[in-house]
């Protein structure tokens, strides 16, 4: 990835897509900024401004508004520039999946999966084509669990991992770099937005040293970073057994147990 190459980032206003920001900045990236909140992303993109001397651009949009994501897909394809995307914006929602409605499934799936696959399809030809870049993807450990219970959210996180170690797979010897960030639970206003009560939770990591970490699996250019994975020989297990399962698997015929007498 070029040094000057601009940055662009969802979900940028607060929490981890700002935290990004203040960090790109101090490495000298200039940045586009991408939430609904207009006014949140004037000021953090001023404060930018004047502490970094860099260029800051302010993009508002509504990622589930199909009009909205079409132009922040337009700038990814078109501004030579941008040489990172940040594909932070996301949700959660309260309540079990009984609970949830056509609307509020709707709306989640726009923004956790249908925004973020088709920001990635918009910026990635412009990347293979020059031969660099990277694509991060904030995920998070609920897709990797379905014990924990957020069901229909861990179930987009879980899409969002899949969706990036392929990506890597498929982009990689192109010169392009994809990342997978799985955070736990992290200081962010997400946890009020889902009416959530963030202090009733025993363990939280704050903002910026979640961030600090992606950046330096980001740096090491890890194709997933588990910032609170405190023993990486866990993730190596997970991944070996399940490639072990798939290297089991014998096509032509049911297994033995699933047979008939």
């Amino acid at each position: 990835m070029s040094q000057s190459s601009a940055v662009l980032i969802t979900g940028a206003s607060s929490g981890i897509g700002a935290t990004y920001a203040e960090r790109f900045a101090q490495r000298g990236h200039d940045l586009v900024l991408v939430a609904r909140d207009k006014a949140r992303l004037e000021t953090l993109a001023a404060r930018l401004r004047q502490a970094h001397s860099v260029s800051v651009d302010v993009l508002q949009a509504d990622l589930t508004q199909s009009a909205d994501l079409a132009a922040v897909e337009a700038r990814l394809r078109d501004d030579g520039r941008i040489g990172v995307l940040i594909n932070n914006a996301g949700a959660n929602q309260t309540g079990s999946f009984l609970e949830q409605t056509p609307q509020s499934i709707e709306q989640l799936v726009a923004l956790n999966i249908t925004s973020l696959t088709r920001l990635a399809r918009a910026i990635a030809p412009r990347l293979v084509q020059a031969g660099e870049g990277a694509i991060v993807n904030i995920g998070s450990v609920v897709g990797l669990s379905p014990e924990i219970g957020f069901t229909l959210y861990g179930a987009t996180k879980a899409f969002v991992q899949f969706l990036s170690q392929g990506l890597s797979l498929e982009l990689s010897s192109k010169g392009v770099y994809v990342q997978a960030v799985l955070p736990a639970a992290t200081r962010t206003e997400i946890w009020e937005r889902s009416g959530i009560d963030i202090n009733v939770l025993p363990e939280v990591m704050e903002v910026e040293e979640l961030v600090d970490a992606a950046l330096v699996g980001f740096d090491r250019r890890e194709s997933v970073t588990i910032p609170p994975l405190h023993d990486a020989a866990h993730w190596d297990t997970f991944q070996a057994a399940r490639q072990g399962v798939m290297g089991n698997l014998r096509q032509a015929q049911a297994a033995e147990r699933y047979r008939t007498v």
